[in-house]
């Protein structure tokens, strides 16, 4: 093979193995954790906020049917007031206290410990929100954790219970938790994720996905223009 042969053949190669190489960012960029999570991730600390909860569909063969939420313990919280979500039935279980609480109303002595949403149906490639009215919130923790167990339709349960340690691995299936900041640190709209666009409200896991989305792209596309540009060339030689 003489060498004229072997560079056309490595030119007509290249844009392949470029499409190749683009294919693979595209697949290291798809988002390889999802998981249940409170948005947004802070709030004021004594004050009242609505918050609400992420839930991603992780399968590609079965649906989220049912999504049981236990409030944090440690911290109950005298008014957690869910809102309605359209097709899905909302069951709110609550508690009596053993230290009632001493808020601006009176003394509140049970409080919601759990919240189950059933009825509905989160297909593959989709995510709901659950949003939530809580409050007040305490001003002597620095967050609340809950803890979610995610139903399938294949009868499948994923228990987001475990918990993340400072500055370790996060774990499999770390429980959401509410980040509690002073009021210069805290959001201020008071609004739930939802009202913000679906691209706007994952973690930097997702920002970092977009990215090697788009290298991806941009470096497939260099590959096609390349493959055309260096095809027009070979015909152009062969013409001549």
């Amino acid at each position: 093979m003489n060498a004229t042969s072997a560079v056309s053949r490595f030119r007509r190669r290249l844009p392949l193995a470029a499409g190749v190489a683009a294919g693979g960012v595209l697949l290291l960029a798809s988002p390889a954790f999802a998981h249940v999570s409170v948005q947004p991730g802070t709030a004021e600390k004594g004050g009242y906020g609505t918050i609400a909860l992420k839930v991603p569909n992780e399968k590609d063969n079965a649906s989220t049917v049912k999504l049981e939420l236990t409030l944090d313990p440690q911290h109950p919280l005298a008014s957690v007031m869910p809102q309605p979500v359209p097709g899905w039935d909302i069951k709110v279980e609550k508690s009596k206290l053993d230290k009632p609480l001493q808020t601006d109303d009176g003394t509140v002595n049970e409080a919601v410990t759990k919240i189950t949403w059933s009825g509905g149906k989160i297909d593959p490639g989709q995510f709901q929100q659950f949003p939530l009215s809580v409050g007040p919130l305490p001003k002597d923790a620095d967050q609340l954790t809950f803890k979610a167990l995610q139903t399938y339709s294949d009868d499948d349960v994923v228990r987001w219970i475990d918990a993340s340690k400072p500055g370790g691995q996060e774990p499999e299936h770390p429980a959401p938790v509410l980040k509690l900041v002073d009021k210069a640190g805290a959001r201020t709209d008071d609004k739930p994720a939802a009202a913000a666009p679906a691209e706007k409200s994952g973690s930097g896991s997702d920002t970092t996905a977009r990215a090697l989305g788009g290298a991806g792209i941009a470096l497939g596309a260099a590959g096609v223009a390349y493959g055309v540009f260096a095809g027009r060339r070979r015909r152009t030689a062969d013409a001549s």
